[in-house]
């Protein structure tokens, strides 16, 4: 650019800024011009604008720490719209709410109950991520109604583990890496606690064989395993991990690991030979 389209632009910015006859002076004897001079501008702006930022901050708070005038109106706080009452067994406590008829089970959960495990994902039934266990039987917690679900007992990811002792399937995730950043993984180990209860009372799945010869107590295969839990997608892609922690609960045999934690002389040893990506 050269200096007399580098000075027009500068002086349109310079418009824009209406400096005062006094400023101008001030800059000129100061030297600052060109490049320099909108640096200087820039900079004096900011300072400006943190300025009326703090000083703004610092009214609001006063205004805050005021108390309200004996004869303030305020609008009044609005109820709760066609409340109904919910006796439910959450987690083996017993809770009684009154909640509006279409709030959802998994609004009642987070927001009612701070039972924050269960995920809000797509609000759509469609990822699984809110997967919820009412009466043994594994819900879409968006799209039920919590008054539907009253006097019945439901369980969430909360509620599986025994105290400090985890329950078989989440030790199992754990084992087997069945998650990386963990947003569907209570839905994903809900979900695979009560699709182990529908394969003891030998329900059916779509790509069941024979439903003719089918009995209780079936004998899960990984085909099996991956349409049951078709319906709780990962983002992350750690299907192999759900399917072989899923296997070795229903199985209830050890599966061996294709994968440990890389050790320190391991990683070390990776780092000096410039092999750090066989190690992630």
């Amino acid at each position: 650019m050269d200096d007399n389209q580098e000075r027009k632009d500068f002086s349109s910015r310079e418009s824009d800024l209406q400096l005062s006859v006094d400023e101008e002076t001030l800059l000129d004897q100061l030297g600052i011009s060109g490049a320099a001079r909108r640096k200087f501008l820039g900079q004096s702006m900011a300072a400006l604008l943190g300025t009326f930022a703090f000083n703004l901050l610092a009214k609001e708070q006063s205004f805050a720490t005021l108390a309200a005038s004996p004869d303030a109106l305020f609008a009044p706080t609005a109820g709760v719209e066609n409340a109904v009452q919910v006796l439910l067994k959450i987690n083996g406590l017993t809770q009684r709410l009154e909640v509006d008829s279409r709030t959802t089970l998994l609004d009642a959960l987070r927001e009612r109950l701070g039972l924050t495990g269960t995920k809000k994902g797509c609000d759509q039934g469609q990822c699984g991520a809110c997967t919820a266990i009412v009466d043994g039987h594994r819900v879409l917690s968006c799209l039920t109604l919590a008054a539907s679900c009253d006097g019945k007992e439901v369980t969430t990811i909360e509620g599986l583990a025994d105290g400090d002792n985890l329950h078989p399937m989440q030790a199992a995730f754990i084992k087997h890496d069945g998650f990386q950043c963990g947003y569907c993984t209570p839905g994903q180990i809900c979900s695979a606690v009560a699709l182990l209860q529908e394969a003891k009372n030998g329900e059916a799945s779509h790509v069941t064989n024979d439903l003719r010869t089918i009995a209780q107590n079936l004998n899960l295969s990984d085909e099996e395993i991956r349409e049951r839990m078709s319906g709780n997608i990962c983002r992350c892609g750690a299907y192999p991990g759900i399917v072989a922690a899923i296997r070795e609960v229903h199985s209830g045999r050890e599966t061996a690991l294709t994968w440990h934690f890389a050790t320190d002389e391991e990683i070390a040893v990776a780092l000096n030979e410039g092999k750090a990506n066989e190690i992630v």
